[in-house]
Parts: structure tokens; C-alpha cells; sequence
């Protein structure tokens, strides 16, 4: 995987991960290991000749005007690979000065022959103005690449607010520093009066030197987790202890799968973050971003190579593997750039300030041709009200445009993005099918023409309303471990069992059901799927369970002999589980129009911006932190339309999001609840309350696929861990 999504994005990354395997050698980084003071690296100029030093600057000083999203590509790459060497320093003074203006040293950053270096924090730096005179003085924070830099980017006081000073080795003292990152130290600069030119204090605002930097930090630090995670992920597939590998006890393959999930987590928003600088978006809009992304990666990669050490075991504790350089990496990124407190407040602030993050897709220029005629189709249904206009709707394929025509649009992922947004605009709402949705391409995919034309058409008007009796007392998210039974008897079949967690049994007209037809076949082969009339059916007993919110959405269905015809059995007798996990190769593709932290997050933000004083340092940095989980969500969303867009496969965002997804949403309101303090304990809340949510909530971690089993699939589909051993064996 890569931050960038397009054919040329991924080849810079191959370029740079051939590159970095040829010249970045474990020979390579154990001599930067253990070298007294840090060299500058021999295979440098290789690097600049291939291009990578310059991607985000203008051609006219040796760049490629790729833009800093290029540079981020490259970051991750070098990071992921622990490249020995000032790239990381090289690159943010570069694309600072770029963007301040300064061009004298930009050509010999580009070509290698200048290395930079930064720091974020003044230390005890300061400016001094007397009249005309301009002054530097002072000792600097830490300087990262310090020891081997020609040009340096040093933060310092002026007069009370930071400024970035650009000064060069000659002109300065440079103190080497014993460095907790052995492979690209750090230094200290100390300067007595050293006179500056106009040119000198940076005329860019201080806070956007930070933004780029972060930027390019996040990057690196989408690598560093991108490395550990494989790297623990390939140990767990081969290490044995107890008789098998470690990969199969769930302990360990949970640990791996949430650390894949906190790399795609990484690396989406330091995308995102690239994204915005080069998109020119608002000041507070790409700050906004930057700021979710420095307060999430850095975090993520140190936590993740932590977690490389533990499941590592004793031989990630040992100097020789190279796990702890990618944690020293990892929490010197973190340190270097400011507390991950510090960035999850300035996420907060700027939100409540009104700064907002617009996810949105370019679309492509035949999108236009087919919006002119999606809106033609749909003026006549803006006359139309209530089940005139569903029915419209469905008969135009606009219930479900995914689907084949004539139930739907068959429409590619430009089309259904096009009709959402002409369906939004025009105030029209085609019924939502619910259930239905996964009877519907079901029918279709595997029903007799007799059953699509009966169910289909209705179902898409909103004639019939879909239950689904799936699960079991026994079978929840092992579902193929139903025990409700189908005998064949004389024109049908004859179903006996219990189903339970059946939302809209009681209003339903229709249900789907999986019994077992054939009790000596396999556990997945011998499961058949019914179409059950609830309506009209002798022998089914609807029982409410009431949840924990004290409501009664869910109930059990006892099945007592209930007779379903043959003409109800969809496909052949032990094709239920093939037809449960049906999914149309023309799949959904949506993208969010709602705010991008969403409505539980504008919620949130709104209690703490009318808490009474304002929100302290402690609610703003647990906002920050829930803020920035949201964005990560939405962009996980963003970049699954973009690939479908592109035609590609969904990525692991796909797998990642929902799982993150519904701990977020849990997060949200168990923080509003806390913070609507005691008044959140009284009784008969309204349902759109901090309370009621909280406790709706909770059932998302279990409906679906719980996050266990959920953490399961990240582990054994996305890195490859073995399954779990089957019972008694």
C-alpha cells in the first residue's frame, strides 16, 4: 500500500522501495548504528538523481512540480525502509523555502548538494531587533539532522511569537547531540549576535513551517507502522510456541490487527494532510487537516512499534533486530513535533473555531452528459408525493442504482455518485429497503424469474417490508452454526427452530431465513434459504425482546412446523451460505455530503463549546481526539469511492473503517454522556439524547459481526494469519 492512490503514485513508491532495497541495506543501517557521530550517506546523489529530493518544487530550481503529496509518497517509502540519512529535514526546508520564497539554496536541495536540517522549537532562540539591526541569539531546541546539514530551518522567539530563521553551517555553531534515534541524530545550534538579512526571518506564517512539517512527519510515520505491522505480522505467521503458530492465538492476532488498523489510520489522514497543502484549501481547512494528522500518526507508529517489540518477544528486546530503531524513530517523530495532547487541542480548537474538512471527488467530465439526464428523469417525481413518487422512483431504478436494469441503474461508481447528489438536490428520497437491500440482489443474483418478479418490484416501491432470520441463540457471528432444520415434505418444506435479534419481525410482510437442510454435510454446505410469508404462515410465534435502551426493536421467532412451498426456496437445497454472502459485482459506492466529523461529532462539540466557562484542556484534548478519529473515518470512506472510481478494488480501508467506525460512535456519546455530567442519569430521556445514544450504541459492536470476529478477519484476510484451529483439534 501507499498514502497516494493513483498509477503514478505507485510508481514513485516502487521507484523508491527498489531504490531503498538496493542502497538500504541491513549492512547499511547497522553502520549508522553503531557510527560515533552520523555521516553523510554515500548513496545520496543517487537519490537526488532519481528525483526524489525535489519532487514538490518547481522544475525551474530542479524539482518536478509533483506537489508535496510526491514528497509524502517518498517519506513513507524511506521511513518504512529506515533510511540512514537527512531526508526527512532535507525536503521540510525545502518546500518551506519554496513556499516563503527563498530560492538561493532550493537547487542545491534539490541536487543533493546541500543537506538541511530543522527545529520546531526555539529552545531558548531569540531574535533581537535594535533599529535596523536584526540579531540571532541563543541555543536552539533539538535539531533534527543537525549534524550533517548545511542549511538550517530554527524556530526562535520574536518579540513573543515564533518565527523561523534560515541560517548556514558556516555561520553557526553545531553541537552533536547523543541521539535516542541512532540512526538520523540530532544536534544544537548556538549563535551570539549573528547579524540577519531581511531574507533570514521568514516572511511565511510560523504555524504554516509547522503545517508542512507535520505533513511530512505523519508521512514517515505512516511508514514506520506500515514496516512494524508487517513485520509482526510475517513473525506471527512462522513463530511456534505452544505447538502452533503464534498468528493463531487470537491475543496475538488481535495485537497485529489493530495495529493494521492504526497504519491505515496513519496513513490516510498524513494523506489527506499532503492533500490539503497542495489543494491550496483554506488556511483553516488545510491546517485543520494537518492538524488531525500530526495528531494521529506520530501516535500510531510509535504505538505500533511498540506492539512490533512485544509480539517480536525477546528477540525484538535484543539490539541486533532492528524493531526498537523504528520505535525510537517512531516516539522521536512524536517528541520533535509537539505533544500528541498539544495537536488533539489545536484539532478541537480549530473545529470549534468553524474550521471544517469538505471531503469531495472530482469527478470526471462525462459525469456532466449523465447529470443532464438524471435531472431530466427526475423532475416529473418532484410533482409526485408520498407512495406515488417512491413508485416512480423504483420504476426509474433510482431505489437502488447499482442494481442490473431494469431494477436499477446498473450504474458504474461516476453514475451513483451523480445520482446522489441530483436525488439530494431535487429534496427526492427513494424508499430505503432496508432488509431489503440484501434480498433484493439476492433475488436477483439467484432467484426464478418467477421469484424476482413477484418480490422485486414491490420490495424496491416499499410495497413489502424484509425481516431476516439468520441468527440463533447458538449462532450469532458463527452463523454457519445454525441448527434451525428444513425437512422435505410433500410440496415444500417443514422448518423447526429459533431464530432471536430479528429487527421488524412483528411490522414485516416478508423474511429471509437459513435452515439446515442436510445435517451430515459440512457446516457452511448444508444450509438452504427461505422465503417466509410472515403474514400468512401458521407456526411462527413473534416474541419482543426489549433492549438495554428499554425499547423493543428486536425479537426471537419460534418456528413450529411452519410449512415454506418449494416455489420459496431460492436456488438449490444447500446453497444458503453462497446466497447469505451475496454481494453484486456492481457494488454500492457513497460518499458522505454530512459534515466531515459527522452529526454525533457536531453534537459533541457543540456541549463542550456551551459548557459553562468554555471546555478545559482535559475535554479539549478528548475532543480532539474523537474529531480526529472521525475525519480518519470519512477519509477511509473517501478513498474506497476513489478507488471505485478508478475501477480498483477496495483497499483495507474497507475492512478497517467499519471496525473503527463503531468504536468511534460509542466514544462519541460516552463522552457526551459524561460530560452532560448527572443530568445524563435521569430518567426518560429523549431518544436523540447523550443517554439513549450511548446506549444504542452499544449493540454495534455486536450486530453484523462482532469486533472480535471482526478483528479476526483483519488478521487472517488483510495480513495473512492463520485461522483458528478448528474445535479439538
Amino acid at each position: 500500500m501507499t498514502l497516494g492512490l493513483s498509477d503514478e503514485d505507485r510508481e514513485i513508491r516502487d521507484s523508491v522501495r527498489g531504490w531503498a532495497a538496493r542502497h538500504a541495506t541491513a549492512d547499511v543501517i547497522r553502520t549508522a548504528v553503531e557510527a560515533k557521530t552520523e555521516a553523510r550517506p554515500p548513496y545520496w546523489s543517487s537519490l537526488a538523481e532519481l528525483g526524489m529530493l525535489g519532487l514538490h518544487l518547481p522544475e525551474e530550481v530542479g524539482g518536478a512540480g509533483f506537489g508535496l503529496l510526491g514528497t509524502a509518497i517518498v517519506a513513507e517509502e524511506l521511513g518504512r525502509s529506515m533510511v540512514p540519512g537527512p531526508f526527512l529535514p532535507t525536503v521540510i526546508v525545502s518546500a518551506v523555502l519554496n513556499e516563503a520564497g527563498r530560492r538561493t539554496e532550493l537547487d542545491g536541495l534539490a541536487d543533493g548538494s546541500l543537506f538541511g536540517a530543522v527545529s520546531l522549537q526555539p529552545g531558548d532562540m531569540r531574535v533581537v531587533r535594535e533599529g535596523d539591526s536584526v540579531t540571532l541569539s541563543g541555543t536552539s531546541g533539538v535539531v533534527l539532522g543537525g549534524q550533517v546539514a548545511d542549511v538550517f530551518l530554527l524556530a526562535a522567539d520574536d518579540d513573543g511569537e515564533t518565527a523561523f530563521v534560515v541560517v548556514t553551517r558556516d555561520r553557526v555553531d553545531v553541537a552533536h547531540l547523543p541521539s535516542y534515534d541512532v540512526v538520523r541524530r540530532n544536534a544544537e545550534i548556538t549563535v551570539n549576535g549573528l547579524d540577519l538579512s531581511d531574507d533570514d526571518v521568514l516572511r511565511l506564517d510560523s504555524q504554516r513551517v509547522v503545517d508542512i512539517a507535520a505533513t511530512l512527519f505523519a508521512a514517515e510515520s505512516a511508514g514506520l507502522a506500515d514496516r512494524a505491522t508487517t513485520t509482526a505480522a510475517d513473525y506471527a505467521r512462522v513463530r511456534k510456541q505452544f505447538g502452533r503458530v503464534i498468528g493463531q492465538f487470537q491475543g496475538v492476532k488481535h495485537t497485529v490487527a489493530r495495529m493494521l488498523c492504526l497504519t491505515e489510520q496513519a496513513r490516510v489522514v498524513a494523506w489527506d494532510a499532503a492533500r490539503a497543502l497542495d489543494e491550496k484549501a483554506s488556511e483553516d481547512e488545510a491546517s485543520l487537516a494537518v492538524a488531525v494528522a500530526a495528531s494521529i500518526a506520530p501516535e500510531a507508529a510509535f504505538q505500533v512499534t511498540k506492539n512490533c517489540i512485544q509480539v517480536l518477544g525477546g528477540i525484538g528486546y535484543t539490539w541486533e533486530h532492528d524493531a526498537h530503531l523504528y520505535m525510537r524513530r517512531a516516539q522521536s517523530l512524536r517528541l520533535l513535533l509537539g505533544s500528541t495532547a498539544s495537536w488533539r487541542r489545536r484539532v478541537a480548537r480549530l473545529t470549534l473555531d468553524g474550521a471544517r474538512r469538505v471531503l469531495s471527488v472530482d469527478l470526471p467530465a462525462e459525469a456532466e452528459e449523465i447529470r443532464a439526464d438524471i435531472r431530466a428523469e427526475l423532475e416529473p417525481a418532484t410533482s409526485l408525493e408520498g407512495a406515488a413518487r417512491k413508485a416512480y422512483l423504483a420504476e426509474k431504478g433510482y431505489t437502488a442504482p447499482h442494481l442490473p436494469a431494469p431494477w436499477g441503474k446498473a450504474a458504474d461508481a461516476v453514475t451513483q455518485l451523480v445520482v446522489a447528489e441530483e436525488l439530494r438536490t431535487a429534496g427526492l428520497e427513494p424508499h430505503d429497503m432496508i432488509i431489503g437491500n440484501w434480498v433484493v440482489p439476492t433475488l436477483i443474483a439467484h432467484g426464478s424469474t418467477d421469484q424476482i418478479e413477484r418480490f422485486v418490484p414491490q420490495s424496491l416501491r416499499g410495497d413489502l417490508v424484509w425481516c431476516q432470520l439468520f441468527s440463533e441463540p447458538g449462532a450469532g457471528s458463527d452463523l454457519a452454526g445454525l441448527s434451525t432444520k428444513a425437512v422435505k415434505v410433500d410440496g415444500g418444506w417443514k422448518l423447526d427452530g429459533q431464530k432471536v435479534w430479528t429487527s421488524m419481525a412483528r411490522v414485516a410482510d416478508w423474511g429471509i431465513c437459513l435452515a439446515r437442510t442436510d445435517m451430515d454435510a459440512p457446516k457452511h454446505k448444508g444450509l438452504s434459504y427461505f422465503l417466509i410469508d410472515i403474514k400468512n404462515t401458521e407456526g411462527l410465534d413473534i416474541r419482543p425482546l426489549r433492549e438495554i435502551t428499554g425499547e423493543a426493536l428486536f425479537n426471537e421467532v419460534f418456528l413450529d412446523g411452519v410449512f415454506v412451498p418449494d416455489e420459496c426456496l431460492v436456488g438449490e437445497p444447500g446453497d444458503g451460505w453462497k446466497l447469505a454472502r451475496t454481494t453484486l459485482a456492481n457494488e454500492r459506492v457513497s460518499l458522505s455530503h454530512d459534515s466531515s466529523f459527522g452529526a454525533g461529532c457536531e453534537a459533541l462539540a457543540t456541549l463542550a463549546e456551551n459548557t459553562p466557562g468554555g471546555p478545559d484542556d482535559e475535554q479539549l484534548t478528548v475532543l480532539g481526539k474523537v474529531l480526529g478519529d472521525a475525519a480518519s473515518g470519512g477519509l477511509m470512506g473517501l478513498r474506497t469511492a476513489l478507488r471505485s472510481l478508478a475501477g480498483a478494488q477496495p483497499g483495507p480501508e474497507s475492512s478497517v473503517a467499519k471496525l473503527l467506525g463503531v468504536e468511534h460512535l460509542q466514544q462519541v456519546w460516552e463522552t457526551a454522556m459524561d460530560w452532560a455530567g448527572p443530568a445524563s442519569l435521569l430518567d426518560d430521556q429523549d431518544r436523540t439524547s447523550a443517554t439513549h445514544m450511548f446506549l444504542n450504541v452499544q449493540c454495534m459492536s455486536i450486530a453484523g459481526g462482532t469486533t472480535n470476529v471482526q478483528l479476526n478477519i483483519i488478521g487472517e484476510r488483510l495480513l495473512g494469519l492463520p485461522r483458528d484451529p478448528e474445535p479439538g483439534k
